[in-house]
C-alpha cells in the first residue's frame, strides 16, 4: 500500500505550510516572484500559479512545482521554498495550484498540472521561459502528480520526484482508503487505480527521472521509489535514486542534500547545452 496512513500524512502536510511561509517571503529579495497569476479558469474554480523569475534577460528552462497533500490538501506555498531555489539556480519556476479531493477525484489534478505546462509554453515570452527545456518538481502528491505528468510524455526533460508514491494495482482490493480520491475500491474501478499508478506507464521514451525519499519513511514505502528506478532502467530509461538517511516523510521533503541533488540533476538534463 503506498499511503499507509492517511490522516497522519495529512496532518504532518498541513504543518508544511509555515514551513514554506519564510521562502515565500525571502524570494521577494533574490528573485521577481510574480503571485497569483491565473492559469486557468473552470467552470467551478478558478486557479493560480506564482511565477518565480531569475535575474537576467533569458530564456531560462522552467521547472512547474507541484505541492503535496495526499491530494486532498495544500497550495503552492508548500513548495515555495523549492520555486524559489530553482530561481536562485537559473530556473523559471512555476509553483501552481491545483482541484483537491474530495470534490474533485481523479484524473482533475493531473488535468490541472497538463493544463499547466500547456499555460507555461503558452507564456514562455513574459515569462522568460525556454519551452524546449522544461521539466517538472513535486513532493508526495505532487511527486506523483509530476510522475505521470512526465511518463504520460508532456514534453518535460526531466522529472524530480520526491516521497512520491508510485503504484496502486497492489492496493488491497476492497480497501476504500482512497475512495476519496480514485472513487471506491480497486475492485470496484481497477482501470482508475492503474491510471493513477505511474510504475503502469513506465517506457524507455520516460525523461530522466531523479526520486529522493526518506530512508524511514512510514506514510510512503520507499519501496515504490526503488521499485521505479528497478522498471526504468529495465525499460532503457534513466532513473536516479537519493536516499535521505534517518528521515521520515517530512524530513526528506527540504532536505538540503537532497533538494540539491535534484538540481544538479535538473542542471546536468536541461543545462547540458550551456556548458557545450
Amino acid at each position: 500500500m503506498a499511503c499507509r496512513c492517511l490522516d497522519a500524512m495529512l496532518i504532518l502536510l498541513l504543518l508544511l505550510d509555515p514551513l514554506a511561509a519564510p521562502g515565500v517571503a525571502a524570494a521577494e529579495a533574490g528573485c521577481q516572484v510574480t503571485r497569483n497569476v491565473v492559469y486557468v479558469e473552470r467552470s467551478d474554480e478558478v486557479l493560480h500559479a506564482d511565477i518565480y523569475q531569475p535575474d537576467g534577460e533569458g530564456p531560462f528552462p522552467a521547472v512547474l512545482c507541484v505541492h503535496g497533500g495526499a491530494w486532498v490538501v495544500g497550495s503552492k506555498n508548500y513548495v515555495g521554498v523549492i520555486a524559489e531555489l530553482l530561481a536562485h539556480h537559473g530556473y523559471t519556476a512555476v509553483a501552481v495550484d491545483y482541484r483537491l479531493a474530495p470534490r474533485y477525484r481523479f484524473p482533475a489534478q493531473i488535468e490541472d498540472c497538463r493544463q499547466a505546462v500547456t499555460w507555461m509554453r503558452q507564456h514562455a515570452e513574459p515569462y522568460k521561459i525556454d519551452t524546449d527545456r522544461l521539466a517538472a518538481w513535486g513532493y508526495s502528491a505532487g511527486g506523483h502528480l509530476v510522475l505521470l505528468l512526465g511518463l504520460e510524455k508532456a514534453g518535460l526533460k526531466a522529472v524530480v520526484a520526491g516521497g512520491a508514491p508510485c503504484d496502486f494495482r497492489e492496493m488491497p482490493p476492497d480497501s476504500l482508503q482512497l475512495a476519496f480520491w480514485l472513487g471506491g475500491s480497486r475492485r470496484q474501478f481497477p482501470e482508475v487505480y492503474r491510471a493513477a499508478s505511474p510504475a503502469a506507464m513506465v517506457s524507455r521514451d520516460a525523461p530522466p527521472i531523479f526520486f529522493y525519499h526518506g530512508e524511514k519513511d512510514s506514510l510512503v514505502r520507499i519501496d515504490q521509489p526503488t521499485a521505479m528506478v528497478r522498471f526504468l532502467k529495465q525499460a532503457g530509461a534513466n532513473g536516479e535514486m537519493y536516499v535521505v538517511p534517518q528521515a521520515g516523510h517530512v524530513g526528506a521533503f527540504l532536505n538540503r542534500d537532497a533538494l540539491a541533488a535534484g538540481v544538479k540533476f535538473l542542471d546536468k538534463h536541461l543545462k547540458c547545452e550551456e556548458v557545450k
